[in-house]
């Protein structure tokens, strides 16, 4: 029987499975299942359904959005819109990407909408968010991959939430000349754009990118504006190497870099990469140490770290850490 994953939005508003000719991931369909590795303990999340779980799905739904946190089926998606914390994701809910880890929807996506800024800063604004994030499906099929539509987004934000901190999670941009510029004139609080895994897994688990075009992407973030905070971050247990994954932290911080989350890999389905290993929660730790002493401000390390997950505590303890830093530089003269 074909694998296909049911689309959560699609599966909360009760319509049913996608069209038998239309698979979720098209290029994955006649691809031999993979195994599956039992999920240990330390792995496992309650299932969401609070009263206020229920309240952020309303209002998502009401406004006619979509969520990366259903999208890409998040395990922490009780625990953050139990907190009212969601996150949006743009420009529609099929990208022109197909990497082997991702749960998005692939294909060819539709036109971008207009009013789809100003609906999610009405969203924003209901929730009573302090943080926000907002990522975005890749959109190769545009000319200037989207940017233009997420400066739009942030600027409606702004006008609607001025208090707001927002932060942003990025497609590459790939072969878009001219795009970050765009975005970051925008002047989002936080860029983020994860690398995902390390250079060697590259072609088998996002085939679609180029790894060091990716590092320079948030390099060049910092030469256009040095106060947005860069951020990025890596999945584990896809079969990478201790002494790899180091030397991701350290073309990080080459690229100055100020905060890394990695977190644990999880297979969406049996068409999708395997996981090759769990990581367990000791090793979490001392990854998280060890980014530390290379030097970036934050670091988020643990078995269900995501990008967006714990963002506006995270966003207080990188303000902090700056300004700590400073504080030590302006002494140390």
């Amino acid at each position: 029987m074909l694998d296909v994953t049911l689309d959560p939005r699609l599966a909360a508003a009760g319509e049913g499975m996608p069209p038998a000719d239309k698979p979720r991931h098209p290029e994955k369909v006649h691809k031999p299942d993979q195994p599956q590795l039992p999920k240990p303990a330390w792995i496992r999340v309650k299932a969401p359904g609070s009263p206020q779980y229920e309240a952020t799905n309303a209002i998502v739904r009401q406004h006619g959005l979509v969520t990366v946190c259903q999208e890409a089926g998040c395990p922490n998606i009780g625990e953050c819109w139990s907190k009212r914390h969601a996150t949006f994701m743009i420009m529609g809910d099929t990208c022109t990407r197909a990497c082997a880890f991702c749960n998005v929807k692939t294909g060819l996506p539709r036109g971008l909408d207009a009013r789809e800024p100003q609906r999610i800063a009405d969203a924003v604004a209901k929730l009573g968010l302090a943080h926000v994030v907002i990522t975005s499906v890749d959109r190769d099929d545009l000319a200037d991959g989207g940017a233009a539509h997420f400066a739009a987004v942030i600027a409606a934000i702004r006008a609607g939430s001025p208090a707001t901190t927002v932060e942003i999670l990025t497609p590459d941009f790939l072969r878009k000349p001219g795009a970050l510029d765009v975005v970051v004139a925008a002047r989002p609080d936080v860029f983020n754009h994860n690398l995902e895994t390390v250079p060697s897994k590259y072609l088998a688990v996002r085939p679609g990118a180029r790894y060091f075009h990716s590092l320079r992407l948030l390099q060049r973030v910092k030469e256009l504006d040095g106060s947005i905070f860069t951020k990025s971050g890596i999945m584990v247990g896809l079969g990478e190497e201790r002494h790899e994954v180091l030397q991701v932290m350290d073309d990080l911080r080459s690229a100055d870099v100020d905060f890394l989350t990695v977190g644990q890999y999880l297979q969406p389905t049996r068409k999708h990469h395997a996981v090759m290993r769990f990581v367990p929660p000791d090793e979490f730790a001392s990854i998280e140490t060890q980014a530390l002493a290379k030097g970036f401000l934050v670091v988020s390390a643990s078995p269900l770290t995501r990008s967006s997950h714990h963002a506006g505590d995270d966003f207080t303890r990188l303000k902090a850490a700056r300004q700590a830093r400073l504080g030590t530089l302006v002494a140390a003269q």
